[in-house]
């Protein structure tokens, strides 16, 4: 996983006065998945959104294999938009109820043009099949499926095409639990069959833990750490992921007994109105325990690297990295 498939350079959207995503860089190498984490809020599906260029970023970079997407449009952008596909959050609100199944994974070849009909009825069963699904299922409407179907749909959909490079955003959010699990394991075999290159975005870092080959972890627009997976896990550098892990139950009570919570205070800011500075610091219980710097107040933190593999947007992540960090979630307790 040497290649750079993806690139994001100080991507930037606004809404208004507003910056949902603000001076987010990061990259993506081929076959590789990175999660994108962080509340409600944080950013994570404005700059999906951006990137495939749904909404036009305000500023920065994309590139994908070299292919400036920004200053792309017209054919260039669909020729560019056929190598990369989005599997949205809610299956039910992305699949169109007035077309069966057979109509709604063909249209994109219709679109593209590739193939005839009996080639693409033939393409619609394979990739039903691929997914798990029996391809009779191709005369059916979407209401007729459970949530976890409909996703599955969803994914043979934006599979058709071959794409390269697939962004999944909250793709298990709005199922059950027990059904969380069948498609996240859908996903990670997928990903290896058809060496597919994937932005993960979620909430639940369990989730995250075990799909991902690296996270990079948002607060409030920005990419506050951005870390190889077990590192990150292991050895959270910023207060922010610190925080979240702490939230993230474990299935065993003697490590849960063991662990530390790290409970941040007061209510997440407005993105109108920013505190100065580290837009964390006023929910951060590092800065509290440093008995407030004047640093926090004043500078925004640049994300750097403090570790190979690992890098953080925080004025003392060094102290983080050298307190007692708790215990580790495996990869058995985020399966769990």
């Amino acid at each position: 996983m040497t290649e750079t498939i993806l690139e994001v350079r100080n991507l930037t959207v606004r809404f208004g006065q507003i910056a949902a995503v603000n001076d987010v860089s990061f990259t993506l190498r081929r076959g590789e998945t990175l999660g994108l984490v962080g509340e409600s809020g944080s950013g994570k599906s404005s700059a999906s959104r951006a990137i495939l260029q749904i909404n036009r970023p305000s500023s920065g970079e994309v590139r994908f294999c070299g292919e400036d997407l920004v200053s792309a449009s017209g054919a260039s952008l669909k020729a560019l938009r056929k190598r990369m596909q989005m599997v949205f959050q809610d299956p039910r609100s992305s699949l169109d109820p007035r077309m069966t199944v057979g109509a709604l994974l063909e249209e994109p070849l219709v679109i593209f043009r590739i193939g005839d009909r009996a080639s693409r009825k033939a393409k619609v069963a394979e990739m039903l099949h691929l997914v798990g699904l029996d391809p009779a299922v191709a005369s059916r409407y979407p209401h007729e499926f459970s949530g976890g179907q409909a996703q599955r749909i969803a994914i043979a959909r934006a599979l058709i095409l071959e794409p390269e490079l697939i962004i999944a955003d909250e793709p298990v959010s709005a199922l059950d639990v027990s059904i969380q699990a069948q498609i996240i394991n859908l996903l990670v075999k997928l990903r290896a069959q058809l060496n597919l290159s994937m932005l993960f975005i979620a909430h639940d870092l369990a989730v995250v833990r075990h799909i991902s080959d690296r996270v990079a972890v948002m607060y409030l627009g920005r990419v506050v750490e951005l870390a190889d997976r077990d590192r990150l896990y292991g050895m959270p550098a910023h207060p922010y992921t610190r925080a979240l892990l702490s939230a993230v139950p474990v299935p065993d009570p003697a490590v849960e007994a063991r662990r530390r919570r790290e409970i941040l205070t007061g209510e997440l800011p407005s993105p109108g109105r920013l505190p100065s500075g580290c837009p964390f610091r006023s929910r951060c219980p590092l800065h509290a325990a440093l008995g407030k710097p004047e640093i926090c107040g004043k500078t925004v933190p640049p994300l750097l690297e403090i570790a190979p593999g690992q890098a953080a947007a925080c004025h003392f992540a060094g102290e983080v990295k050298h307190q007692h960090h708790q215990p580790r979630m495996t990869d058995e307790a985020s399966r769990a």
